[in-house]
């Protein structure tokens, strides 16, 4: 495990940013940049340590990264505009925080001299509608121009090609993650197991975009986190993009719903309502690459993945 490291952590308060946070503070000293738009961090044990300093800031000023990078040896830039219907509403501000943010972030990285290690995280978005056991190395594939939607895809692909020309020409140790729909306890906006769930136990209807056939693989949060960890710790990672998800725990949206329901042993209704924007039909990795170079191998199910989040929206929710 990483120590004695000195790891910024953009968009730190989010949901996978403070989980991150959480597996490296106590052997190493963690800065959180975030404007807090969305806080994961609240109930966390994070801000009382010494080792934790939360910076609220934004990605798109050049300065504030310059500062908050200066003593970082390892960048994970996670800070993007996050969720399709927020993406959808702000297609020019999603854009500009992947595209500006994540050259900011490269430029201070390297301009620090320090950096030996700087994560950048993509999308699986950039597969397009439909991706069966994609691999690094297929071609992406995006939707029309002008279709909001991908907007974030785009600019996610964008953000790789940065980070590997940065590799390529200055030397920088990049690496790029592609995460595939993950999921867990703390889990903020517009996720559909956080949907489901807390509607599930409120016992509020569940909705359903579409006719929920559309096919998922679901990693939960700690395998993600294994992932990174093992692209900040090894040299092999370095100059590559990798998949991180859990092709083993793949079922359509429908069947997702259901298994939420059957765990919380709730009675919510199930309720479809059409789908008001371009959807991706089919998404599972090919996660044999991280397999290969990191050694990387998800460990939760899906059952007790679920399971654990459940319980932990239930202690939330008050029982």
């Amino acid at each position: 495990m990483i120590q004695d490291a000195h790891v910024l952590i953009t968009g730190g308060a989010g949901f996978i940013g403070s989980s991150l946070a959480e597996r490296l503070y106590r052997t190493n000293r963690v800065t959180l940049f975030d404007n807090m738009h969305r806080d994961a961090v609240r109930g966390t044990a994070l801000l009382d340590s010494p080792n934790v300093k939360l910076v609220k800031g934004d990605v798109r000023d050049a300065a504030a990264m310059r500062q908050v990078a200066a003593e970082a040896d390892v960048v994970v830039h996670m800070a993007s505009i996050a969720g399709v219907d927020t993406v959808m509403k702000n297609p020019v501000l999603t854009m500009e925080v992947s595209l500006k943010g994540t050259m900011n972030a490269l430029e201070a990285a390297l301009e620090s001299g320090r950096c030996k290690r700087f994560i950048d995280f993509s999308t699986s978005e950039v597969f397009g509608r439909y991706a069966y056991k994609v691999t690094e190395g297929d071609v992406t594939s995006l939707g029309a121009v002008g279709e909001a939607r991908w907007t974030y895809a785009v600019s996610k692909l964008a953000t790789e090609h940065l980070a590997l020309s940065y590799h390529k020409q200055h030397g920088l140790p990049t690496a790029s993650i592609r995460p595939f729909n993950i999921y867990g306890p703390r889990q903020v906006g517009e996720g559909a197991v956080h949907h489901f769930i807390l509607r599930a136990l409120k016992g509020e209807p569940v909705v359903i975009h579409g006719d929920g056939s559309q096919i998922r693989s679901w990693c939960y949060i700690d395998d993600i986190l294994d992932g990174v960890v093992k692209a900040i710790e090894l040299d092999a990672a370095i100059g590559h993009a990798f998949n991180i998800g859990n092709p083993r725990s793949t079922l359509t949206i429908y069947h997702l719903a259901r298994q939420i329901l059957q765990l919380t042993s709730s009675g919510s209704p199930l309720q479809f309502k059409p789908v008001e924007h371009t959807d991706v039909e089919l998404r599972i990795p090919n996660i044999e690459k991280a397999q290969e170079l990191l050694g990387y191998q998800p460990k939760v199910n899906l059952e007790e993945g679920l399971l654990r989040t459940i319980y932990w929206y239930r202690t939330q929710l008050g029982g």
